[in-house]
């Protein structure tokens, strides 16, 4: 049986460098107010940057952060669905397009902006000869401040599997059925659910709690063993 590990920034490390990485994508769907529910949200961990939305007329319409009534957020959403693919989620806050930002220093092999993972090209090149599946690289627009930058690559990172339902405590209301929202705590002891686990990417996103990063043993194996730091690893049991 596969094993999967939560993959987080490993900040001692990174520490370590002394180098930081800032920004934020260069276009986003609106957050949502629900009439329904009466939230008013945007969720995090969906970015797709290899998405081009300057295409589209209304681009401008995505680029700055803000809630809209949910029908609003809904035609957005509908002006975007063309570009990716079918069976993308695509929540509130959605991210798309390069990073865009700043960034100093050294970095470690890997480095996170929150649960935005990114990587060096060098590394990239070495995971990708190991033939690890899911790995899918994209351009940063990152501005260094050194004039010889690094290469610093976002790894697009699809929602794939979710948290078993053991996860969500008895007392939370079940998504909303207009806008889907489904708020609940991250548990202290995440168990994924088995099922829902995607056996053809050893790299994926939690879908039902998408800022979590998940790794197969195959990923962890290979970053080990090809000495790449600024990620931890922790096993998570499946039922």
């Amino acid at each position: 049986m596969n094993r999967f590990f939560w993959m987080r920034e490993d900040r001692a490390v990174a520490d370590t460098y002394g180098g930081e990485a800032h920004g934020s994508h260069k276009w986003g769907l609106p957050g949502a107010s629900c009439s329904a529910c009466g939230a008013t949200w945007s969720g995090a961990g969906h970015y797709l940057p290899s998405v081009d939305l300057s295409q589209l007329p209304e681009h401008r319409a995505f680029e700055k952060a803000r809630p809209e009534p949910f029908p609003e957020f809904v035609r957005l959403r509908e002006l975007v669905r063309p570009l990716v693919a079918p069976d993308s989620q695509l929540p509130p806050g959605t991210g798309f397009g390069p990073l865009v930002g700043t960034a100093f220093g050294k970095l470690p092999a890997f480095a996170w902006i929150i649960d935005v993972l990114l990587v060096h090209r060098e590394a990239v090149e070495r995971l990708q000869a190991e033939e690890l599946r899911g790995i899918h690289p994209c351009p940063t627009a990152l501005r260094f401040r050194q004039k010889r930058p690094p290469e610093l690559l976002e790894l697009q990172v699809q929602p794939r599997g979710r948290l078993h339902p053991a996860c969500v405590p008895l007392d939370v209301p079940p998504p909303c059925p207009t806008c889907g929202r489904h708020a609940f705590r991250r548990p202290d002891e995440p168990i994924l659910d088995t099922a829902s686990l995607p056996p053809e990417l050893d790299l994926f996103r939690v879908s039902n709690f998408a800022t979590m990063v998940i790794g197969t043993e195959r990923f962890v194996d290979a970053v080990r063993r090809l000495n790449l730091d600024g990620i931890t690893f922790r096993e998570l049991p499946t039922r």
